[in-house]
């Protein structure tokens, strides 16, 4: 009797819908509950309801909504606030590109879609090992999170009469916090590691030194700081193969 070998099946990873659902909604609930904190931020920084719920209505990405009133209630200047926190958003447009590929969504869906491209809808859609996983991910997270975001800061800057200074109970720090939280686990190269550090050190340097909002810019640099160095010790590494090599040629 002859031998039969089966065939191999390779099938594609996959994950239940609801274990996505679920990683989904644990993400949007936990992070949308701190639009409390942005809500009474923003209010004890000198905007008013409007303008604080407009914030979240329309730009929706926390840690520059963060950092804009921050910097309004250390008495920054309004467009050097508004232009911090405008490059600390720019993150979200890298997002996209990545997105716009692994979601690949119908044309017409693409500019609602765009309002939810933030770190944590990034985060878990990045995760999922299927497109399928990944739209549902993407779609779960940015719905909990943009309700739940937009309601507690409404409730937060109706409530920051009733907490008093807000100062007191370190709520300024719930943003910052959540933003780190999730970046975290994504510096897995030392290139990236490096970074982030940089950043940190310039961030924390030139806050006594210069105006509010400022700071923010100044940290960037870091990206390209490490980029440069990065390539003189590659360059570097290539030159000294180059010598090395010449040299074992001259000596045979």
């Amino acid at each position: 009797m002859a031998e039969q070998t089966a065939t191999p099946v390779i099938r594609e990873s996959t994950k239940a819908d609801s274990a996505v659902v679920r990683d989904a909604l644990g993400v949007g609930i936990a992070v949308g509950l701190s639009g409390f904190a942005f809500g009474v931020t923003s209010a004890g920084s000198g905007l008013s309801l409007l303008q604080t719920c407009v914030l979240s209505l329309l730009v929706f990405t926390g840690a520059s909504q963060f950092a804009l009133v921050g910097a309004l209630a250390a008495g920054g200047n309004p467009f050097t606030a508004a232009a911090g926190a405008f490059f600390l958003g720019t993150r979200n447009a890298f997002y996209g590109l990545r997105l716009s590929q692994l979601l690949a969504l119908p044309r017409a869906a693409k500019p609602f879609a765009a309002q939810w491209v933030i770190d944590e809808t990034a985060a878990v859609a990045l995760a999922q090992p299927t497109r399928r996983a990944a739209r549902i991910g993407f779609t779960v997270t940015g719905l909990t999170l943009y309700v739940l975001w937009n309601l507690t800061t409404l409730l937060g800057a109706l409530g920051a009469e009733a907490i008093g200074d807000t100062d007191a109970w370190g709520l300024d720090a719930a943003g910052p916090a959540v933003f780190l939280a999730l970046l975290a686990p994504m510096l897995k190269t030392a290139t990236e590691r490096y970074t982030a550090g940089i950043a940190v050190v310039l961030g924390l340097g030139l806050l006594p030194v210069l105006p509010a909002g400022v700071p923010v810019l100044g940290a960037a640099l870091a990206a390209p700081a490490v980029l440069w160095l990065r390539g003189r010790r590659i360059g570097g590494a290539d030159e000294a193969d180059g010598i090395d090599e010449t040299s074992e040629e001259n000596n045979r």
